[in-house]
Formats: C-alpha cells, structure tokens, sequence
C-alpha cells in the first residue's frame, strides 16, 4: 500500500514538473522596443478575430516621420528557424529609421512558438549571454502551428486560393497559407491578417527570413516574386561585390500558400524570402541541444560537404547563429539602400544596424538590449 501510494505521489510530482516546462513556452520571449520603435501594434489590428488568439502578436513600428517607402519584415513564419527572428529582433531593439517606416513582426506565426515538432529532440529555448553577465532567453518553437490551436490535420490539404493538394501537416504551416482566409483556420487566418496588414499599409516590399538545413537546395539565397526579381539580383550582386555570398531563385509558379508568390500575386507589394544555412533542422545532424544552434558545428555536415552532399561550404567552424544573424541583416540592409532605385518615392534610409562583419565575428549579445533575466 505505502509503495503504491509512493509511486502515485512520485507520478504526479513529474506530471506536474513536466507539465510546467510545456506550459513555460506559452510566455512570450522578451523583446526590448529600441530607440527606433514609434509605436506597437497588434497583428488583430488589422484583422480582429486574431485579438486573444493564440495568433496574436506584436507589430513594431519605426516611423521615420519623414515620406519614404513602407517595408514589411518578418521573423518566426516557421519558429524553429531561430536566425530570422532574431534579425528582425535586432532591427526592432537597433534600427532608427531615418526616411520610410519598418513595420516588424518578430514572431510572424506566435502559435508555432509555443511548442516544439514531435520527436525532433529540439532545446525548447536558447540563452545568450549580453555583455554585463545577464542573458536573454529565446524560444525554439516548431516550423508549424501548435496542435492544441489547429486540430485536427486533414489527410491532404487543400490550398484554398489554388486547390493545390499538399501534405496535411502543410495546414499548419504559414508559409503555404497565403493569402489566407478570413473564414478559416488558426493558420489561414494568421496568413489573412498579414495580408490585410500588407495591403493597408501599402507596403512596397516585404521580407521575409528562414533558414533551412545544409543539404536543401534552395539555400543561402533569396527568393523572389518576378516582379521583385530585379531588385533581389541588384541585392545579390551587392552583396556579393561585399564578399558574403548570395544566391537568387524565382519564386516557383507551381507551389502554391508561399509569401513570395501570394502576396506577390495578390498585393502591389515586392515580396523577397531570405534562406540561411541551419544545421539544426538538417537529417544529417547528430547530437541536437542549444550548442548546436547556437554554434551551428557538427561533424556529419563536415563529412558530407567533404563528399559533396551539401549545397553550402561547411568545415570545422560550422554556421553559428550570429553569421547566419548576419546574413540576413546584410541582406535586410542591401534591401533597404536600393528599394528606391526601383520605385518612385520609395527610399528608405535605417541607421543603428550592425554590419556583417560586426556580426558574424562576434557575440550577439552586443546588440541585444538588456532584459529582466530568466530562471532557466
């Protein structure tokens, strides 16, 4: 009787531990509005059904005052692709806009952040170390919307602007949700509000950041709309002149739900999608923990560059977080300097960001404001 009582009261113990460490990745990440940020809207103002959603989430405005270009950036479409949020983070905590405006969404889907894919063994958050001994503390969520919000999968999704048919899973992803559906699901309506978002500000471009494994083909590269494909190639050939090296792809007619091509499509808008090489969501990785993303080393990717299996150069170094940080700001920057050789009244000029150089050979704590630490 005793060790039955036991075992019960040391089962309800862990339940309840382990239970607090799911529900922990329901608070938010902090994020430190920085001396550029005008205001702070909501994604359901834009569209009000999100209000008190698990698909709310903040919108960043820097305001320059002053006529320019409207640009759109988001971080966090798939939340286990930590380099594009942190950007636009940087950007939000960093970036004073001189003429035009940033609107900002560090976590583009909110719900995909507050759980982690099933039997991936991904860290459900990473810390990093700011100059004074503090830390700042960032969810690793999933490349798709919580379960709990979105259930159940069908067996096949049915893109609805297209009918193309793609994996159930693809319900929950946004990035094969636009332009979304106002009627929808959790997801679709997340793609709607950010569509309606584009539209009423009138923005002139949108980017949007991802990563995705070394071995993927469409990688360390822009992708973009046709219409935005001139200004994506000036942005290659810049950055490259620069010495960081950057692909361009067309943004494919026949998948249908991407950014690129919806709203592209579908707004006045130039859209581009940034890449970055993230050995983290690779099959070929080994031990997967914070290290891993943080410092992007493992030795299986050394391995299969050697015999050609990669479509990026991989040594010992790896691909840490602050070089892949780094190339998306690079490419962020490049983006803003030009966007007004390619549409009349469309300048935008952004102070405070670091460069690549900056960057990439150092912690990133050195521009992360600083914030209440975390117990961890």
């Amino acid at each position: 009787m005793r060790r039955g009582v036991a075992l019960f009261v040391a089962v309800i113990a862990l339940v309840a531990l382990s239970s607090g460490t799911f529900r922990s990745m329901e608070r938010a990440d902090v994020i430190v509005p920085g001396p550029g940020v005008t205001a702070t809207a909501r994604l359901s103002d834009y569209f009000a059904p999100l209000a008190g959603s698990p698909g709310e989430t903040p919108v960043y405005v820097l305001d320059s005052g002053n006529p320019g270009g409207t640009v759109v950036i988001l971080g966090g479409t798939h939340a286990d692709e930590l380099a594009g949020k942190l950007a636009a983070v940087l950007v939000v905590e960093n970036a004073v806009a001189r003429q035009g405006r940033l609107l900002v969404i560090p976590e583009a889907n909110a719900s995909a952040s507050t759980h982690t894919l099933p039997l991936e063994g991904h860290p459900q958050r990473v810390f990093i170390p700011l100059p004074d001994g503090s830390e700042r503390t960032f969810k690793l969520g999933s490349r798709v919307t919580n379960p709990l919000h979105q259930w159940p999968d069908p067996i096949v999704y049915v893109h609805a602007a297209s009918g193309q048919e793609l994996a159930g899973s693809d319900a929950r992803n946004l990035n094969r949700n636009y332009p979304g559906r106002p009627d929808g699901s959790l997801t679709e309506q997340v793609a709607y509000a950010i569509q309606q978002l584009v539209v009423q500000e009138e923005a002139d471009l949108v980017i949007d950041l991802h990563e995705a494994s070394p071995e993927y083909p469409v990688i360390n590269t822009i992708v973009a709309h046709p219409r935005a494909m001139d200004l994506a190639a000036w942005v290659a050939l810049e950055v490259q002149m620069e010495g960081m090296s950057l692909g361009l792809e067309p943004s494919p007619e026949s998948l249908r739900g991407l950014i690129h091509r919806e709203l592209g499509d579908q707004t006045s808008a130039l859209v581009v999608l940034m890449e970055s090489a993230n050995p983290a969501q690779g099959r070929l990785r080994g031990k997967t923990d914070a290290d891993l993303v943080l410092e992007g080393q493992d030795p299986n990717y050394v391995k299969a560059a050697r015999i050609g299996r990669l479509y990026v150069p991989f040594d010992e170094g790896g691909h840490p977080l602050s070089e892949r940080v780094a190339r998306h700001i690079t490419g962020l920057q490049s983006f803003l300097r030009n966007l007004g050789l390619f549409g009349e009244d469309q300048e935008v000029v952004v102070e405070g960001l670091p460069s690549y150089a900056e960057l990439a050979g150092s912690d990133l704590g050195r521009f992360l404001q600083g914030a209440e630490p975390t117990e961890h």
